[in-house]
This record gives C-alpha cells, sequence and structure tokens, in this order.
C-alpha cells in the first residue's frame, strides 16, 4: 500500500515538475503601462491583450508597495525589494545628510539608487550576455558603475513606436546577445490623472490606444520571429483613484507654512518640521479626520515604510480619493495611497515558453516580480523581499499546487486506495470461502457401527 502511494506521488511530481535545464539562456522583456489599474481589464475592452492573455498567464491583482508612485514601485518591481530598503521612496525625495533633492526632473544622481541593484545591472554583469531598456525608470543612471548596454535618455516626447523598434532590434542585433531588456510608456497614467478612471468616454479611448499598443507589440514580435522564443511579462506600477473638488484637505488651514517644509504631496505628503516635531504634528493630528498623521516611528509596519533616512520625520496618509492641498490648489486624480486598496492594484499578464497558457492566478506581491525573473534568466537574485513560491504556478517547469487541488487530490487518492482495498477484500473472501460438502470416506478397519 505503502509503495503504491510513493507510485502515485511520484508520478504527479514528474508530470507536473518539467524539466528546468536550459541549454540556453532565456530572453525576458519586461513592459510596463504606467497606471494601468487591475479593474480596467473587467471595465474596458482589451481586444488585443486578451489574445495575449489567453495564449498565456494572467495575475489579476498585483500588490504593490507603499507609496503606489512611480520611481517607487518601478524600482521594487527590478528589486524586489520594499522601498525602505531600495532606498526610492518617493518621487520627490530630500537628504538631510547630503542636501540633496530627488524629483521626477532631477533624478539621474547614482546617490539615489545605489542603496539596491537592479536586475538589469545583474544580468548585465554576466558573463556573453547584456541588457537593454527603453525609458524604464533608473535605467539611464550608472547604478554601481553600471547602465544597461543599450539605454535610452528618458524623454516623454518619444513615441512608442520609436522604442519599441530600439527595443526589439537590441534583442535580435546585439553582441553579447540582449537577455532582458525593459520597456516602458507613460500612458494611461497620464490621462487617468487628467480625466480619472470613471470618465468612460475619455478613459475607453485611451485605453483602446493603449490596447493598439499591445497588438502593435505582438505584431511587432511575429514578424520579427520573437514571438515563440521570447518571454514577455507586461505589468503596470499602480492604479488610480477618482478625485474630487469636495474631498480636499486643506494643509493652510491647520499649520502656518513657515513651520515645515512639504518634501513631497498628496496623496501622502512628507513632512520636515523646521521647528519642534511634536508641535508640528499636534497641530496636523487634528487637522482632517479624512487625513492619517504619523510619526515616522509609528508608520504601521505592514507600510514597510520606516527604515530608511529619506522617509521624513512625519508623514501623512490620505483617504482614498482625498487630496491633500495647500491653499486652494486644484484636486487631480491621483495615485499614492495605502496599497491595500484596490484601486492601487495593477495586473500582470505573461508570455512565452517558460509561462503556461492560459492559466489565471488571483494576486501575487510586486516584489515578488523579482525573484521569478531571476529564474527565468538563470540569475543568483540578490536579497529580497519577494518570495519565488507565489510564482511558481505561472511557470512550466515548476511543480506547483494550490491547497483546493491538494484536497482534491488527497481526496482523490484515499478514494483509490479505499476502492484497491475493498477490492483485496473481497478477492481474500473467495479464496477463502470452504469447498462445497463432501460424503466422508471410511477407512477399511472403521466399518463397525457407532451405536450397537
Amino acid at each position: 500500500m505503502k509503495l503504491l502511494v510513493i507510485l502515485l506521488f511520484s508520478g504527479l511530481i514528474t508530470g507536473c515538475g518539467g524539466n528546468s535545464s536550459r541549454s540556453l539562456p532565456s530572453k525576458l522583456l519586461l513592459v510596463s503601462f504606467d497606471g494601468f489599474r487591475a479593474d480596467y481589464l473587467q471595465n474596458y475592452e482589451f481586444p488585443h491583450l486578451q489574445n495575449f492573455i489567453k495564449e498565456g498567464v494572467l495575475v489579476e491583482h498585483v500588490k504593490n508597495v507603499f507609496i503606489t508612485k512611480t520611481f517607487p514601485n518601478h524600482y521594487s518591481i527590478v528589486t524586489g525589494l520594499y522601498e525602505e530598503s531600495h532606498g526610492i521612496v518617493a518621487n520627490s525625495m530630500y537628504d538631510v545628510i547630503t542636501k540633496k533633492h530627488f524629483s521626477d526632473f532631477d533624478d539621474k544622481d547614482p546617490f539615489w539608487w545605489n542603496e539596491a541593484v537592479p536586475i538589469w545591472v545583474t544580468n548585465q554583469l554576466q558573463e556573453n550576455r547584456s541588457s537593454a531598456a527603453a525609458m524604464w525608470p533608473g535605467t539611464d543612471v550608472p547604478i554601481h558603475n553600471t547602465t544597461p548596454s543599450y539605454f535610452m535618455n528618458y524623454s516623454s516626447s518619444v513615441s512608442f513606436e520609436e522604442r519599441l523598434n530600439n527595443i526589439t532590434m537590441w534583442l535580435m542585433n546585439s553582441n553579447p546577445p540582449v537577455t532582458f531588456a525593459t520597456l516602458y510608456w507613460e500612458e494611461p497614467d497620464a490621462s487617468g490623472h487628467k480625466y480619472g478612471p470613471e470618465d468612460k468616454e475619455n478613459m475607453y479611448r485611451v485605453l483602446k490606444e493603449v490596447d493598439d499598443l499591445i497588438g502593435e507589440l505582438v505584431h511587432k514580435l511575429k514578424v520579427l520571429g520573437l514571438w515563440e522564443n521570447l518571454n514577455v511579462i507586461i505589468t503596470s506600477d499602480h492604479g488610480m483613484t477618482q478625485c474630487s473638488k469636495d474631498k480636499l484637505i486643506n494643509l493652510d488651514l491647520c499649520i502656518d507654512r513657515s513651520s515645515y517644509t512639504l518634501v513631497d504631496l498628496t496623496p501622502v505628503a512628507a513632512v520636515l518640521p523646521k521647528i519642534n516635531t511634536t508641535e508640528v504634528y499636534n497641530k496636523l493630528k487634528v487637522c482632517n479626520p479624512h487625513m492619517n498623521v504619523y510619526l515616522k516611528e509609528d508608520i504601521p509596519a505592514r507600510f514597510h515604510y520606516q527604515h530608511n533616512d529619506r522617509i521624513q520625520p512625519i508623514i501623512l496618509v490620505a483617504d482614498e480619493g482625498w487630496t491633500i492641498v495647500l491653499n486652494k490648489s486644484l484636486p487631480k486624480c491621483d495615485h499614492g495611497y495605502d496599497n491595500s486598496l484596490s484601486s492601487m492594484h495593477p495586473f500582470l499578464a505573461a508570455h512565452g515558453p517558460v509561462f503556461h497558457k492560459g492559466y489565471k492566478h488571483s494576486t501575487i506581491n510586486s516584489v515578488d516580480i523579482y525573484p521569478m525573473m531571476c529564474h527565468i534568466l538563470g540569475l543568483k537574485p540578490h536579497p529580497n523581499n519577494g518570495t519565488f513560491g507565489h510564482t511558481k504556478c505561472l511557470l512550466v517547469d515548476q511543480w506547483c499546487i494550490n491547497l483546493p487541488e491538494a484536497i482534491g487530490i488527497v481526496i482523490g487518492v484515499l478514494l483509490v486506495l479505499t476502492t484497491l482495498t475493498c477490492l483485496i477484500i473481497i478477492m481474500q473472501n473467495r479464496l477463502s470461502v470452504p469447498r462445497p460438502f463432501s460424503r466422508l470416506q471410511l477407512q477399511e478397519d472403521d466399518d463397525d457401527p457407532l451405536i450397537e
């Protein structure tokens, strides 16, 4: 019986495991459409993306890192680290020791990026392989004195077509070969800020354009003969929340501007007090019931947003849909809110020889993408906050089983064992049935009657 169980499970593992060894390193293209909220997939039509998903895998929700902004989350995807660990803690930062400032328009100083090692650097340093990038945040910065072999200096004016053309050219014609590449596009984030995710008419148009770009991407890869052998991940950094002029948190009504410096604004504001920190904190604490105010040491542990000098002494976190403003500033639809909110979550879709076909998964963490990519590329990952086990079900070379499947297999094995046991008992009973009655044979000297 024990042997039977072993054979059943070994057969199951063999069938599901596959062969993880590959003679040539896999190639991987990582694509980000900024601000692509997960539930856009349910609320709008994406014929090209849905075709991509049918032939690959879909993770319906990716839980990103706090704060849910562009620079921090793009760096978490490629390092597998929370923001407090990789150092890009916001889109706008200030370092009190060096007096340096970081912003969307001043992000080229390696000082800000060197607290982590992104995957393109790790891949670039391997023998006989190289990396390429088209506008992914940080790829035009010499991080640890290393840039991808091929990259484009960031400019929002460069078309998607030009970015794609460069990436495919590098994937095809480079020596050493490009095995890891990234491609970034600003939409639907830019339009999401302008219109909001609930503006059906405008967002329908914008998201159709995004879907057409995905169709263009797939078509280009097929024409160039890259489609069957290239692994492609399409994902995003964050979602988007609807704005409202009725949901404003005006700091000027609560505290004088001369008492603090605002390093980053809305919906997570970073406050550097100029006077006593406790005094500033106490004034902000009672400013608005739709804003949580934290001293740095009291920031909830679930945010993983505390242990870094670039995180300011006071952090303000607005409730979903609320905007932190100064005086009469106008609100804009935004992201950056609590990363537990589904409106902040992006999605992930993937296609290629390492991925299953037609498989859907409910959720992973954005930091889980990094160890998965390292596995695909055969790279040793740097220490990170991700869990490779969370993404195993997406990959054909990994044995993966979830709880319902495990319960089903156990029940199935028990039913098989019960059936076999019953059959064995029945067979044994049949063999042990006595022979039909036969006449007693008397010996020759035993012919006297028993009773006289």
